[in-house]
């Protein structure tokens, strides 16, 4: 087992205590809102890569997709199998997607390509699997934004997820999904102010009004192709 899925083992338990903190509904709120502005897909089969507790493949499920788990945890895996007993999950290893070519119409990754060492092959797998037509949404931390620059410095004296992680900026996310043949890519970001910010009111109205234009500031974004 990977050291990184060792880590999610560990802490799959008190995961989702993040979501119930002020700071964790609005990043997830806000979050959401950017992914699901960008996929046109609104039913078809659907992929959420590295699932983790769930959290996704819920919303999925609620907007009526038919939709699998997929992560390396299996701890996590368990929890997002008690949310969600009717939906399939998978755990497996990313670069060796256990689907026949062609199998979904969306594949969906949120905050695993962090932790991924070759995001190139598994961005082949993607599109591997992807009916032609289909659309993949990756969403990545943003390595240059202030709010990561703070998280990083601290995972160095305490342990956090992102002491594992490698970051990505808009343009890296573009090129991996051009370079693997995916057409109409395109990339957004929100979550521009820091997370002791009293106002999440005024934050949502900021990123809801310069998620495009500002995205190089953004802590969360996300880049979305199209399968010839």
């Amino acid at each position: 087992m990977s050291e990184v899925a060792e880590y999610f083992n560990r802490i799959a338990h008190h995961y989702d205590t993040w979501y119930e903190t002020k700071t964790g509904r609005y990043v997830d709120k806000t979050e959401k809102w950017l992914v699901f502005s960008m996929l046109r897909s609104r039913k078809g089969k659907a992929l959420d890569l590295g699932c983790g507790t769930g959290n996704y493949t819920v919303e999925l499920y609620k907007r009526g997709f038919d939709v699998i788990g997929f992560d390396a945890s299996e701890k996590m895996l368990e929890i997002a199998r008690r949310k969600l007993p009717d939906v399939k999950f998978i755990k497996g290893d990313a670069y060796k997607l256990p689907f026949p070519d062609e199998s979904f119409d969306v594949v969906l990754s949120v905050t695993m390509f962090e932790f991924i060492h070759q995001p190139e092959k598994v961005v082949n797998e993607i599109y591997r699997i992807l009916k032609p037509g289909g659309e993949a949404l990756i969403g990545t931390m943003n390595g240059k934004s202030l709010w990561f620059i703070f998280k990083r410095i601290k995972s160095i004296f305490v342990e956090t997820a992102y002491r594992y992680a490698r970051f990505y900026t808009p343009q890296e996310l573009e090129t991996l999904l051009k370079d693997s043949g995916f057409i109409e890519v395109e990339s957004a970001g929100v979550i521009f102010l820091p997370s002791f910010w009293p106002f999440p009111s005024l934050a949502e109205r900021i990123d809801k009004r310069y998620y495009k234009k500002c995205k190089s500031l953004a802590a969360f974004i996300a880049v979305k192709g199209v399968k010839r």
